[in-house]
């Protein structure tokens, strides 16, 4: 018996019916055609994403990621600059706030002033650990005879603050200084708390960072 072998033309085109073949076992959505097939999802990256080495794409950089060691050192004296500054300012409004109505806001900002001070030794020594030398000036003091001048000047501040410290700590967090950003994460907290202390004596709501 002669074996009669199948040409490269009716190879070709068995191969081509095979393909279609499978391609029908493949679901459709109504728009964008094949259903994508589930990605891996790396469990060492942050909220599980799917990693971008399997996309085949670059990973997109955090915000802040591009700052130094000595770049951080930098922007926390900036920061220690601003707690010196909140420590003088809550001293001498707690002192100069006169009248009846300011008895519990004055109480209030002198208990503001110790917990600042904790926060510039710790800001000090975040500085110190990354390498740097913690700075001596202060940021620039409002003063004012006015009770309601001094509580907006230090609600400002604590609103400036706050923000500066969210940005902070995504910094932190980017360069892998993650201690930072747990200290920095319970300074904010109390930040938040004065944000509300001066807020109410004034009788207004908590301005957005």
């Amino acid at each position: 018996m002669t074996l009669q072998l199948p040409t490269s033309t009716e190879l070709l085109c068995q191969g081509i019916a095979e393909a279609f073949k499978e391609e029908d076992k493949i679901p459709l959505n109504s728009v964008n055609g094949p259903v994508e097939p589930d990605l891996t999802i790396d469990q060492s990256i942050p909220g599980g994403r799917a990693s971008s080495a399997i996309l085949g794409i670059a990973e997109p950089q955090p915000v802040g990621s591009n700052v130094s060691r000595q770049g951080m050192i930098d922007l926390l004296n900036e920061d220690l600059a601003g707690e010196y500054q909140a420590i003088i300012a809550y001293v001498v409004y707690s002192q100069v706030l006169k009248g009846a109505a300011y008895t519990d806001i004055a109480r209030e900002l002198q208990a503001h002033a110790g917990e600042e001070l904790a926060h510039a030794i710790k800001i000090a020594k975040q500085i110190d650990y990354l390498g740097g030398m913690p700075g001596v000036v202060p940021k620039a003091v409002l003063t004012s005879n006015d009770p309601t001048t001094m509580l907006r000047a230090d609600l400002e501040n604590e609103r400036v603050t706050v923000g500066r410290y969210r940005e902070r700590i995504r910094q932190a967090e980017a360069m892998g200084e993650f201690a930072l950003s747990e200290t920095l994460r319970a300074i904010i907290v109390q930040e938040q708390e004065h944000e509300i202390d001066l807020a109410s004596a004034l009788g207004i709501e908590v301005p957005a960072a």
